[in-house]
């Protein structure tokens, strides 16, 4: 029985000649086999009984025989083999971006537009990842994934965002009149901005939503009008709630007409001005890992694809 220890690495190296050894219970065959003389195997063999510390085969003229411990080792070797390529294949997909955990971030409303696809598309093309989802403002979004706290975040407005992170146009959106379902102009195939120049706004707060104000700003300007301001929300679920009211009007990414809020209707604007669309930007960090780059990626080439 062998009872002296010394460090061992249970490479799979070494755990392929004990099975092979465990096989043929004979040194040279097994030797034979692995393609290797006999005296380097029965010195690994020997190496690894002093790191177990037990002794696996008994020695005799005809050959070896397992040992009890043997013979629960040969039990168990298949199973460290098997995790060893369970763990490099597992560390190998996370490298690569297929497989892992990834926190993503987004302000209320794009929830109703954009999450159900990449939660879909991201299951069908990378089942491996494990995806988090937190909702809150735009500006705790961007100091959130500067952080290292969230991996990916999705904004309507990256005009705040600090210079050491990274943002892409995930999508572009289309600028509409959002009106009362009892406003004249609900029922219009589209209409022309100064349409709306007697009306009274419903506006963005430029200090929350400074992209989206100076468009509308801009967009009004270009028509010939400066808008009338009756409200100011620093959110936009909260200009759909002054629509819906039938104070007034205001201007609104279209794709918020899936929102679904009772009593608003949204009409198209006539015109190419560049002022009439609204980005969807990414934000991420500039190390961000191999599976956010890939995630981003898919979901981009899903959502033109879809589009």
């Amino acid at each position: 029985m062998i009872h002296m220890v010394e460090d061992i690495n249970l490479t799979k190296r070494l755990l392929e000649q004990f099975l092979v050894v465990a096989d043929e219970k004979h040194f040279g065959r097994a030797a034979e086999r692995l393609g290797i003389s006999q005296p380097p195997l029965s010195q690994s063999i020997q190496r690894l009984e002093r790191g177990l510390g037990v002794q696996l085969f008994e020695r005799g003229p005809g050959g070896v025989s397992l040992t009890l411990a043997g013979e629960a080792f040969r039990v168990d070797a298949p199973r460290l083999l098997a995790a060893q390529a369970a763990a490099i294949e597992r560390v190998r997909r996370v490298a690569s971006g297929l497989d892992g955990d990834i926190r993503i971030g987004y302000v209320t409303i794009l929830s109703h537009q954009y999450l159900p696809k990449l939660l879909r598309v991201a299951a069908e093309e990378l089942p491996g990842l494990r995806i988090h989802l937190h909702q809150d403002s735009a500006a705790a979004l961007a100091e959130l994934v500067r952080s290292g706290e969230l991996d990916l975040v999705f904004l309507r407005d990256p005009s705040n965002l600090s210079t050491d992170l990274v943002s892409e146009t995930f999508a572009t959106e289309r600028i509409a009149a959002a009106v009362s379902v009892d406003h004249p102009l609900a029922a219009a195939e589209e209409i022309g901005l100064k349409d709306l120049q007697n009306e009274e706004f419903a506006l963005p707060d430029p200090r929350s939503l400074p992209a989206l104000a100076q468009q509308v700003h801009l967009a009004c300007h270009e028509a010939g009008f400066l808008p009338r301001t009756r409200a100011v929300s620093d959110d936009l679920s909260g200009l759909i709630s002054y629509v819906a009211s039938g104070l007034c009007v205001s201007l609104l990414p279209e794709l918020l007409r899936d929102f679904a809020v009772a009593g608003v209707s949204f009409v198209p604007l006539r015109g190419d001005s560049g002022y009439l669309e609204t980005k969807i930007v990414a934000v991420r960090h500039p190390q961000a890992d191999a599976a956010v780059l890939r995630l981003l990626e898919m979901i981009t080439r899903r959502t033109v694809v879809d589009s």
